[in-house]
């Protein structure tokens, strides 16, 4: 599993997905055909203000990737963002440069949790 995949995880990204019985079961009856399921939108500040709500540390999640990854409680190391940063394709000039390299990943792993239908404000993917 992807260190992007594990964030998609404790979100709730998903859960609809993994609850919808497999399509053309066997023991489905054949009489009407299925109804297009909606894609659930999951609320991601909702679920960060929440997680915010019943963390002891004050995490600026808005602005620091750091805040953001302790707040979903994975590891926020140098080690995990830099290896979150190759995975989602973070350029080789802002990978040498720690500060640079933090926002371009706040902004990118918000922008791919919109990517993957959660809803996040404009404000916070300008």
């Amino acid at each position: 599993m992807g260190f992007f995949n594990k964030i998609l995880n404790v979100l709730g990204f998903g859960e609809a997905a993994q609850a919808a019985p497999a399509p053309d079961a066997p023991s489905a009856p054949a009489a009407a055909p299925e109804a297009v399921q909606a894609v659930t939108v999951v609320d991601v500040v909702a679920k960060l203000e929440e997680l915010a709500a019943k963390n002891p540390e004050k995490l600026n999640w808005k602005v620091s990737i750091v805040d953001l990854l302790k707040l979903l409680g994975l590891d926020s190391s140098l080690g995990a963002r830099k290896e979150l940063a190759s995975e989602l394709g973070c350029p080789a000039e802002k990978m040498g440069d720690s500060a640079q390299m933090n926002m371009w990943l706040h902004k990118t792993v918000l922008q791919k949790l919109a990517d993957n239908g959660g809803n996040v404000p404009a404000e916070l993917l300008d």
